[in-house]
């Protein structure tokens, strides 16, 4: 049975005030999930984007504002967000601590398009 260490895994500046870690993904042997967590500095998380698959963002700790397509929601710790695939969606930091999301995409490759032309679309693979 795979296991994971999640201690081992380091984490990545995505943005500035943006550290993600990769907790499954294709690296780790997944073929169907990508879950990762993302620490967010106050005022700060993902710009609008979407992906091609369903994705649920939970708050773990901290608040959020998450925009869902024209709607905006108000998300505290143990609270979850579904997002269906295709629908832009982004969120922020609305507290004065650490904002601390999960995410998990049905899909063991990572890849977002933004909204925003100078935000490249990211991927994130065995290929890196």
């Amino acid at each position: 049975m795979p296991h994971l260490s999640h201690d081992a895994q380091s984490l990545e500046t995505w943005r500035p005030g943006v550290e993600t870690r990769m907790r499954v993904s294709a690296l780790t042997g997944s073929h169907t999930l990508c879950i990762f967590e993302q620490y967010c500095d106050p005022g700060l998380g993902a710009p609008l984007h979407q992906h091609a698959v369903e994705e649920v963002l939970e708050v773990i700790s901290g608040t959020a504002e998450i925009w869902l397509n024209d709607e905006i929601i108000q998300a505290s710790a143990n609270m979850s967000v579904l997002i269906p695939a295709g629908n832009m969606h982004g969120f922020r930091n609305t507290g004065q601590d650490t904002l601390h999301v999960r995410a998990t995409l049905a899909s063991p490759v990572f890849e977002a398009s933004y909204a925003d032309d100078r935000e490249q679309s990211r991927r994130w693979s065995p290929a890196g």
